[in-house]
């Protein structure tokens, strides 16, 4: 970017935006320029600018290939020139994607009313990384449509590109699903708790309107249990009480409470109900990635079937289960022309695996959550490309204590340690943990192309729509600007001093959006700049 002198101009009571015809562009340049004339945005620290005299009257878009598609790897660059004392400014871009990005940065250098617009202003932009995602769990508890598109539109305006849509679990199955509709009738929390296949629609078309590209994850064979309302027979363990008194963590049937439950990949009929999961799903999304879990293989609840029981006793093993499920799965998602990401367990495991045989690497996504860049870089050495959304650095949820019922741990008279406040991932995921967490840490040059982006994750067994903005916003706004811009300056320092301003900046902003983000600091400290800094180091 480059700004030499700070200055700025009107916007014309007339301003318009000229660009070609396109059914999302069109669309997001409507949107844009309704908030560019009526956003009037009042700065909590007011740019020091000169005022020129030329408002600017139009925003001329240009886009070389109208036809790309919203897929992986689409060329989201753009080229914004908004000249001093010219009445014109361009907008340049590969893709309609690349656009909405341009589109998105010039709304934010407009501000105040009457609006004014910095002008005397270049800049080339594009994304490190071409995956910069959000994760929202919807079974745990329920999020209405209006509550996803809102926070579509705010990854929109964070430039996120993926919403990673957690519909089942163990504790509810929200999906209709056409061909089998009585996982949702049966195993959702009630009729007004569903996702039709117009809502489906609806959230597809808003997403690409915003060009976010919504990734379906249906979990399996883990993370089941909701399918027992409906298929009791093709799931292990279904209804047993989570973690049975008496016995050892090991031997538990789940990791948490809420619908214990695995699919069974011994029973033939698992995969006729399955393989109607994944058409349909393929047929409501067009996305071409595929999202098909895999993770905590809990062995207590493979081991409480009779069928698994017999085939153990006859020398098989709980990882010989996993790989028939993979083995009559991955290719068939694969034949439906998606790309098929898994947790990383299916691979690293400790207990229940499958040989990388099993997951061709050309058709092979693994999705990080433990050990931070250690398990990225297992996966990447192994062949593997990466998304990373490391729980000690990108989970959204920790920090709020745990849920259950009666948790000793809390009576401490004395104001004993309660370990990390009861929450499995704590302590509180900060927004500055989030910056400064560096994806490709410790990965060859070669290694951290793999790693094709990250996630942020907000599991919600503490959250739902009343909180779901504050724990979402400004926090991923962090990982956003990391993934696209990077957290280091041009000698390579971190940058988070000055991210600080910005963030405040930008929270306040997206407030005013609608979007319910939570204060990162007082606002006397944004009124005076650098004063809520320290000059010594805290060790």
């Amino acid at each position: 970017m480059s700004w030499p002198q700070p200055q700025a101009t009107l916007i014309s009571p007339n301003f318009i935006i000229t660009s070609p015809e396109h059914p999302y562009l069109s669309s997001a340049v409507n949107r844009y320029l309704n908030l560019i004339k009526n956003e009037q945005y009042r700065p909590q620290v007011t740019p020091s600018v000169n005022i020129t005299t030329s408002p600017l009257l139009t925003l001329s878009i240009s886009v070389d290939n109208l036809f790309t598609l919203l897929h992986h790897g689409v060329d989201e660059s753009y080229t914004l020139t908004i000249p001093a004392n010219v009445s014109m400014a361009n907008l340049t871009a590969q893709t309609v994607w690349g656009a909405m990005r341009g589109l998105e940065t010039f709304s934010q250098l407009v501000w105040g009313k009457p609006s004014i617009v910095a002008v005397g202003l270049y800049v080339w932009d594009s994304p490190l990384f071409p995956h910069r995602g959000l994760i929202l769990d919807t079974s745990r508890n329920y999020y209405g449509v209006d509550d996803i598109l809102r926070t579509i539109a705010a990854m929109s305006g964070n430039k996120m590109n993926v919403f990673h849509w957690h519909i089942t679990d163990s504790h509810s199955f929200p999906l209709v699903i056409p061909s089998e509709p009585d996982l949702a009738a049966k195993g959702s929390y009630g009729p007004q708790m569903q996702y039709s296949p117009d809502d489906i629609k609806n959230i597809v078309q808003f997403g690409l309107a915003h060009g976010v590209r919504v990734l379906p994850e249906i979990d399996s064979p883990g993370h089941t249990g909701s399918w027992a309302e409906a298929y009791p027979e093709i799931v292990t363990c279904a209804n047993m009480f989570w973690w049975p008194a008496q016995t050892e963590w090991v031997d538990r049937v789940a990791s948490e409470p809420g619908g214990t439950g695995h699919l069974n990949p011994l029973n033939p009929k698992t995969y006729q109900v399955l393989k109607n999961v994944i058409t349909d799903v393929v047929n409501l999304f067009p996305e071409p990635f595929y999202h098909a879990g895999a993770d905590e293989i809990i062995p207590g609840c493979w081991k409480a079937d009779p069928t698994i029981q017999s085939f153990l006793s006859k020398g098989g093993s709980l990882s010989q289960v996993l790989e028939k499920f993979v083995n009559n799965t991955l290719p068939f998602i694969v034949s439906l022309n998606r790309t098929v990401v898994y947790w990383e367990d299916v691979l690293l495991d400790d207990l229940v695996k499958v040989e990388s045989s099993f997951l061709p690497p050309e058709h092979t996504i693994l999705q990080t959550w433990n050990n931070g860049p250690n398990n990225t870089k297992r996966i990447v050495k192994a062949g593997y490309r990466a998304i990373v959304s490391s729980s000690e650095f990108y989970y959204l949820d920790c920090g709020h204590g745990g849920f259950l019922g009666n948790d000793g741990q809390y009576d401490q008279p004395d104001g004993g340690k309660t370990g990390n406040g009861g929450s499995w991932c704590g302590p509180f995921k900060t927004w500055q943990t989030i910056y400064n967490y560096d994806i490709t840490y410790g990965l060859s040059e070669e290694e951290a192309k793999l790693v094709v982006g990250g996630e942020v994750a907000l599991w919600s067994e503490q959250a739902d729509p009343t909180v779901v903005d504050a724990r979402l916003w400004p926090r991923t706004s962090a990982m956003a600007e990391a993934l696209w811009s990077g957290n280091r300056d041009e000698t390579g320092k971190k940058r988070y001093s000055e991210a600080t301003d910005r963030l405040n900046e930008w929270r306040y902003r997206m407030v005013s959006r609608g979007i319910g983000a939570e204060p990162i600091q007082p606002l006397w400290c944004i009124r005076n700049p650098g004063m809520c800094n320290t000059l010594n180091p805290f060790m």
